[in-house]
């Protein structure tokens, strides 16, 4: 069963994230993303952005589902 916390390092490695949390299940996992990366980005351009990083581990089925929520640091903080 997949670990929270290892999908944590595989979008921190990736990206820079003001924040970030994982929630799920061991399948279906759902992310709070906050990033000023995302700035300039709309919502499809921000998760295009993380499935870049996780790709391989969708394409592997190692990762089965990830809902995201993708904020901005100013956005975050409203």
């Amino acid at each position: 069963m997949l670990d929270p916390k290892q999908i944590e390092a595989w979008i921190n490695q990736g990206l820079s994230c003001e924040h970030l949390s994982i929630d799920g299940d061991g399948q279906h996992f759902a992310a709070l993303i906050v990033s000023a990366e995302f700035e300039g980005m709309n919502r499809v351009k921000r998760q295009q952005r993380v499935y870049q990083i996780i790709k391989d581990k969708l394409d592997s089925g190692e990762l089965h589902a990830l809902s995201m929520q993708t904020l901005t640091p100013g956005e975050w903080r409203k």
